[in-house]
């Protein structure tokens, strides 16, 4: 099988965790802002699209050089033996973006880029007229970050947040792989009571779900690479049928959702279902101060609105000391709170144990951590 040099793209402050996803399934890393970056075969490429819960997306690096004029980047991308990845009948949409370059003119760069792919095709091909681009699709990106340009193949198509159960959502809803890198930083175990009080769409709930009886967060949806004439379907065949072995459906989850708004109750509920969790998570209508548990070690994870309307921002402000005075109550349960608010500790009415950065879309929060006492051995 041919190696490739492969890019697992990660949301700004989640390149650790997506690194060690990657670690994880076998890969040496190296990262950068957004990037993450490993080797591997076409086996690689459709395992880390089924497996990997908090990247973006999964690229092959097609091509790296320096270019200052549009000659340099039209001779350097047709340079590249672009038949070994692209066959004759490719469709091939070229994307792009250009930051502190000297080419920053975007559409100029696609432009050229696709000239100069065409080109070394036409000629790889032996075809003296137009490719027609009936064929599969192979998203080419052109990425130039200080005249330096990287030229990338899109293996994933839909983002891998995208992962089929998502049937409805509310208003502001969080994608599925920062639900999974929240998580993931909580070091939540499915041994433990898991709780989201806000769950809105249930996405928390339904990706700690897949976390705890380790279930392949891409297995129920398709690629583009799948339609590639060189990815043989055997490997996906192969890969799906190695995530089937290794899910762990048996294992019992103790998990609940609660949401004000009893119509997003319903939304949570159906996504469950969907995903295969009907029976396994639990949601409720439920006011943060009306929460109550006997269990001891539970890991609470939520995304509370964060208040852009007139008069919410009371309501929500409410319901964060609620929760502050509820689990003062629950010394070994930890809390793990998205929030853009900058009070939220002084509304809470305690200090966070660790703060991080992340950013939910482009809205810049911190993740709160609140961080439980063990619990006494009885």
């Amino acid at each position: 099988m041919t190696k490739f040099k492969l890019l697992a793209t990660a949301a700004m402050g989640l390149e650790s965790i997506v690194a060690d996803e990657v670690k994880e399934l076998g890969y040496q890393t190296q990262t950068e802002n957004g990037k993450v970056f490993f080797e591997g075969d076409e086996r690689d490429i459709a395992k880390a699209n089924l497996w990997l819960r908090t990247a973006d997306r999964v690229k092959i690096i097609a091509g790296e050089f320096n270019a200052y004029t549009f000659d340099e980047l039209f001779e350097r991308t047709k340079a590249i033996e672009w038949e070994k990845f692209l066959p004759v009948d490719a469709n091939f949409p070229v994307q792009g973006k250009s930051v502190k370059s000297k080419l920053y003119s975007v559409p100029d760069c696609q432009s050229i880029v696709k000239k100069a792919i065409v080109e070394r095709l036409k000629k790889a091909y032996h075809r003296n007229s137009f490719l027609d681009e009936s064929g599969a699709r192979f998203k080419i990106e052109v990425s130039i970050l200080k005249d330096k340009v990287q030229l990338s193949i899109d293996t994933s198509g839909a983002g891998l947040h995208k992962r089929g159960y998502r049937l409805d959502q509310g208003e502001a809803p969080l994608k599925e792989t920062l639900a999974a890198a929240l998580v993931k930083l909580s070091r939540w175990t499915p041994d433990r009571p898991f709780v989201d009080p806000f769950c809105g769409s249930g996405t928390i709930p339904i990706e700690a779900a897949m976390i705890g009886q380790n279930i392949a967060p891409g297995y129920n949806r398709d690629f583009d690479a799948e339609e590639w004439p060189w990815m043989k379907q055997q490997i996906w065949d192969d890969v799906r049928a190695e995530a089937e072995e290794l899910a762990n459906y048996d294992q019992p989850l103790n998990i609940l959702g609660t949401d004000i708004d009893h119509r997003m109750v319903k939304i949570a509920q159906e996504n469950a279902r969907e995903a295969g969790f009907a029976d396994l998570i639990q949601f409720q209508q439920r006011q943060m101060k009306d929460f109550v548990t006997h269990e001891e070690n539970g890991v609470v994870v939520g995304n509370p609105p964060y208040g852009e309307r007139i008069g919410e921002v009371e309501v929500i402000e409410q319901m964060i000391s609620d929760m502050g005075r509820l689990f003062s109550k629950h010394p070994t349960w930890s809390i793990y709170i998205l929030s853009s608010m900058e009070k939220f500790e002084t509304i809470y009415g305690q200090p966070a144990t660790k703060k991080r950065k992340l950013f939910n879309g482009f809205i810049r929060t911190d993740l709160f951590q609140f961080w439980g006492e063990r619990p006494k051995n009885k």
